[in-house]
């Protein structure tokens, strides 16, 4: 096929182009000519193609998406916000910490490891781009049921996808969750955030200034995977044959981004770099206009200068390609040489591929024919924005007021056999399945990890400065009330921070969601990123970035709404932190906070086919005050750990089995709404007897309730006249996961 250049674009203006298989719209499409003042080369519309996608634009999410910045809390912590390849927070001693997490849905479903694999990949390169080590990753996964057949196909994969990338980066896997529901049959959600670290003068941001300086592709060569990947993957519904597009998946090589992360950090080290930008969705296309767009405005680009382990690609697979391992660099010509050096001392592929100009124009030829004359910000940043149509769907309603009949139990062999059952679940079965795949302590900085209630990394290996980061989403909540779940995801990421005894700082977001194109969807989405824009702003945590996920559905079926909130946050001393569990008898157990009658949208309700009732409603300011008794009380808490899913229950099965040691507890309210309720708000902490007067105190002071359950010891854990072995806890909880997947 002849190239087609920008020159003979001009001159065939009525030349048919495909722009509709490359997901634009009529409308966009003429929009891109009106931009242009002419039909677009094949070239350029492969870019604004990728560039305008629902993955990279954000065309439908920006107008709600907004208030992150209308309602933006004061936060002397925040040093880089929304906007960058991700946030960058102050944590002290002249540290700063960025964290991001994304999405990889679509990719994994149809390829589950490497689908996974790049997911991890591209974020940690998100972290590395802003100037800092990456030292941990986390992974909240969401899977149809846990017996179908399709969740044995890709949930296998993808753990092995998450596992293998991260175990070759040396990067600690700390923390995630893995939950099972009908509705992400056919589209698993696969989320992956990243925390890095550096010094606050090694920022650094994407953006291509200063005439005459020059653009440097350096990591791995561009083969023709992944062309078009997330960028249009992402961007349409699944049908039920499977997506009408399916361009091949991202092959990630884990050894060559180790190489390429080392490279990266030691020329930031020497400062050779005005501007980086990682190679993710979109490619070329995307780092190219992001950078020049970010920047001065002008840069040309020599395309048949960038290595290829494909020759046979056309410029348009080119720019479209996605191939893993890449990044884009500014250099000033005085630094080349340097740079240079050091990425043959890495045996990193590097071309210089073209220079900033002082125009206002991204050129890119092809052995010296123009291919793309475009003005770069109309492709990276002022791409279409749509304020679609949203109505409260009809279901809502309907299941708020539906009335739940579930089974209480009351007995002693009745409340006996639904701990038993409910902490063998898959929901809130043991994943140690999963997590032992991944490797959890390797760079020896990891203090805590899975099963606790936050992931913590230590910082500084000589003052012990830590952070401690934890994801949540409780997608029943959201479906029964978008608005309050998104608040109630925020109050309890931010609450597992603190029971380790972090200070909360900072809020990262994947909001993954059904097709923007349904009224219902863009609805719970409108709702969800007011409620969570209401919620930081109460709590004063400013939101870093994040990622929005449409068209998570097959056919009319959207997954449940799932934001999964992450929330960042520091301890001054790792060695003060608070574990979710006892190793002493005799320590008073108590609970702080109050049971309501809360089981709509619980684990129980689940296991019971009940997803109807009222969400509970956020109380933030009573989460702020349980936050500073925490964080104030530290010093008197032996254990403590966040009551979410599966209620009381679940709390104290997994408190006993962490390290053997049983408990007698002694319930005074209704035992099942005790026992079963998921009341936000609460926690459950141990204790030594002489510390009681302090931690009535302490609730006193910040206006939270406090209840004494038991006391620890013994090889049971005992409710009431309920007698539970902790042998025989055991093997209810630990036995799920492997019967279904091992």
């Amino acid at each position: 096929m002849a190239l087609d250049t920008v020159a003979i674009a001009t001159t065939t203006p009525d030349q048919e182009q495909p722009f509709a298989a490359l997901g634009l719209k009529p409308d966009e499409y003429q929009r891109i000519r009106e931009i242009l003042g002419r039909r677009p080369s094949s070239s350029e519309l492969a870019m604004y193609s990728v560039m305008w996608s629902e993955h990279c634009s954000y065309k439908s999410s920006k107008v709600h998406l907004k208030q992150f910045g209308d309602k933006a809390p004061h936060s002397d912590a925040l040093l880089v916000g929304i906007g960058e390849n991700a946030g960058v927070v102050d944590v002290g001693q002249g540290y700063a910490v960025t964290f991001k997490i994304e999405s990889h849905n679509h990719p994994s479903f149809v390829e589950p490891y490497q689908g996974a694999a790049t997911g991890v990949g591209g974020i940690v390169r998100d972290i590395l781009t802003m100037g800092a080590r990456p030292i941990a990753v986390m992974d909240p996964l969401r899977f149809g049921p846990a017996d179908a057949p399709d969740t044995r196909r890709v949930l296998p994969g993808i753990v092995a996808g998450i596992g293998g990338y991260g175990n070759c980066l040396g990067l600690p896997n700390i923390g995630g969750e893995i939950i099972f529901d009908e509705t992400y049959a056919g589209n698993p959600l696969v989320n992956a955030l990243c925390v890095g670290v550096m010094r606050h003068d090694q920022i650094k941001l994407a953006k291509a200034s200063g005439a005459g300086n020059l653009v440097v592709l350096f990591g791995a060569q561009t083969g023709g995977d992944g062309i078009g990947g997330v960028s249009v993957l992402a961007s349409e519904t699944f049908g039920s044959t499977g997506p009408a597009k399916r361009p091949s998946v991202q092959v990630g090589d884990p050894f060559t981004e180790k190489v390429l992360i080392e490279c990266s950090l030691e020329i930031f080290a020497e400062d050779l770099v005005v501007g980086i930008q990682d190679l993710g969705g979109a490619g070329l296309s995307c780092a190219t206009s992001e950078l020049a767009s970010g920047g001065s405005g002008g840069m040309r680009v020599e395309l048949d200068t960038v290595p290829l382990r494909d020759p046979s690609l056309s410029p348009e697979e080119i720019l479209m390609s996605e191939s893993q391992e890449r990044m884009c660099a500014i250099v000033e010509p005085s630094k080349i040489a340097r740079f240079l050096e050091i990425c043959k001392k890495w045996d990193v592929t590097v071309n210089v591929i073209g220079e900033v100009t002082d125009g206002d124009r991204l050129i890119i030829t092809w052995h010296g024919e123009t291919i793309v004359d475009v003005p770069p910000r109309t492709v990276a940043h002022e791409g279409p924005v749509y304020n679609r149509p949203l109505a409260k769907p009809e279901y809502v309603d309907r299941v708020n007021a539906q009335v739940l009949d579930l089974p209480m139990p009351s007995t002693a062999a009745e409340v006996k056999a639904a701990v038993l059952k409910l902490i063998s679940s898959p929901n809130m079965a043991d994943k140690s399945w999963v997590t032992s795949q991944y490797d959890k302590y390797v760079q020896g900085n990891t203090i805590q990890s899975q099963p606790e209630d936050s992931g913590m990394i230590r910082i500084d290996e000589s003052t012990h400065l830590g952070v401690a980061i934890s994801t949540d989403a409780n997608a029943t909540w959201s479906y029964l009330n978008p608005y309050e779940g998104a608040k109630l995801a925020l109050a309890e990421a931010a609450r597992n921070i603190a029971t380790a005894g972090a200070k909360p700082l900072a809020v990262t977001n994947c909001l993954n969601f059904g097709s923007p194109e349904d009224p219902g969807v863009m609805w719970q989405f409108a709702e969800t990123v007011r409620g969570l824009a209401d919620g930081c702003l109460e709590m004063g945590l400013p939101v870093t970035g994040g990622n929005v996920s449409f068209y998570n559905q097959t056919g009319d079926v959207a997954i449940l709404p799932t934001p999964v909130i992450g929330v960042l946050g520091v301890i001054q001393d790792v060695r003060e932190r608070t574990p979710m569990s006892f190793t002493d008898a005799g320590l008073d157990l108590y609970l702080i906070g109050d049971t309501k009658n809360d089981l709509a949208g619980s684990e129980w309700a689940y296991m019971h086919n009940q997803r109807g009732g009222q969400s509970p409603i956020a109380d933030l300011q009573a989460e702020m005050r349980l936050i500073e008794l925490l964080l104030e009380g530290q010093s008197i808490f032996a254990a403590a750990h966040d009551l979410s899913q599966g209620g009381l229950a679940v709390t104290l099965a997994e408190m006993v089995l962490h390290h053997d040691v049983g408990a007698t507890i002694t319930l005074t309210q209704e035992i099942a709404v005790a026992l079963l309720s998921e009341t936000p708000g609460r926690v459950v902490v141990a204790i030594s007897p002489s510390d009681a007067e302090a931690l009535a105190t302490l609730a006193s002071n910040h206006n939270v309730s406090v209840t004494q359950l038991g006391t620890t010891g013994g090889s049971s854990l005992t409710i009431n006249d309920a007698v539970i072995p902790l042998d025989e806890l055991r093997i209810a909880h630990t036995q799920t996961i492997p019967k279904l997947f091992g």
